[in-house]
């Protein structure tokens, strides 16, 4: 049995509302949300416990209603600089292993790349 409990910061407590069965329960911490939802339908529908899967949906905590909006571009945001980090790491092998090849020693690869001499070494063995 799968279900999605929205989550809402109301006051000291998170409202978990269950849709499905038009439940409602809360929890204190937000780390409780799961299980209270999880308990809410087993007693609702009479069922096992085990047998309740819930994913957890925080909507809003107070006036800031547009959380899952800015949870959202927050991930995105993530996984758009960890690329970038990428991007940066295989540019500055690529650029480490042409100042090799020029003969640059690795402790002044490591100064103009702003990297240890021991980071222009991985930079340079690097084979990605």
């Amino acid at each position: 049995m799968q279900y999605t409990a929205t989550v809402t910061r109301e006051g000291k407590w998170w409202m978990v509302r269950v849709g499905g069965i038009n439940g409602l329960t809360q929890a204190r911490r937000l780390s409780d949300a799961e299980l209270m939802a999880r308990e809410l339908i087993a007693v609702t529908l009479n069922v096992p416990l085990a047998d309740v899967d819930v994913t957890v949906d925080v909507q809003a905590v107070g006036p800031i209603t547009d959380l899952r909006e800015r949870l959202d571009r927050i991930e995105a945001e993530r996984k758009q600089a960890t690329e970038l980090e990428r991007q940066a790491t295989r540019d500055a092998a690529e650029l480490a292993r042409a100042l090799v090849e020029l003969n640059v020693p690795l402790r002044d690869v490591g100064t103009v790349l702003g990297v240890s001499h021991q980071r222009a070494h991985q930079l340079v063995s690097k084979t990605s």
